[in-house]
């Protein structure tokens, strides 16, 4: 859980990649519950890491209210793909909702169930790397600005789109480390624009 209340904020990272491993019969569960009252929460988590034979749900929840803003993101790997594993067996049920001042801006849900899923039409066709980020803001210049700064040979593996007040980037491709630089050159560009604050990368990303 995380709560940031009125005129405070916050940045919120992980020192390292979390990894779901096989499972042995149970299920694992994790549960995020991110609340912004009238404040600024930044969730910037580092990959999860899914291995071959796991069983998880990753359930993610944002309640904004009053003024709050937020910029976050999420990026799941599915498998090892440095390590040529893929995700060909196993579960994966990810949840994304959230909330402003009790309505729903934007509700999702992705299951995955052993190669099918990766590799289906209506899946991922494929690409084990799926990541989403997510920010506040009603400028409408803003998705032709972060197109125009993607690097030509990655724009077709990212999509930007504002909707109701949010501005959604979607990552399908093949590596971890191009989702979290194009993430990042985003977050940069985002930040003095919605939080009115100059960019500065949390020290343990490079530890």
């Amino acid at each position: 859980r995380v709560a940031v209340g009125e005129d405070a904020s916050a940045l919120v990272t992980t020192p390292g990649a979390t990894k779901f491993y096989r499972s042995s019969g149970a299920k694992a569960t994790q549960r995020q519950r991110l609340t912004v009252v009238g404040g600024t929460l930044e969730w910037l988590p580092q990959e999860n890491i899914f291995f071959s034979g796991a069983d998880v749900e990753l359930l993610t929840s944002v309640y904004l209210e009053g003024a709050a803003t937020f910029i976050g993101w999420e990026i799941n790997c599915l498998g090892r793909p440095v390590n040529c594993e893929s995700f060909d067996q196993g579960r994966a049920l990810f949840k994304f909702s959230l909330f402003r001042d009790g309505h729903p801006v934007l509700l999702e849900r992705l299951q995955l169930a052993d190669a099918k899923g990766l590799y289906s039409a209506a899946g991922l066709r494929g690409h084990p790397i799926v990541a989403t980020l997510v920010a506040t803001t009603m400028n409408r210049d803003l998705p032709e600005l972060l197109r125009a700064a993607i690097p030509e040979a990655q724009r077709h593996e990212l999509g930007i789109t504002l909707v109701d007040g949010l501005l959604i980037a979607r990552y399908l491709g093949d590596s971890t480390a191009t989702a979290k630089r194009l993430f990042t050159m985003i977050w940069k560009l985002l930040r003095p624009m919605v939080l009115q604050r100059s960019p500065c990368e949390p020290r343990i990303w490079h530890t």
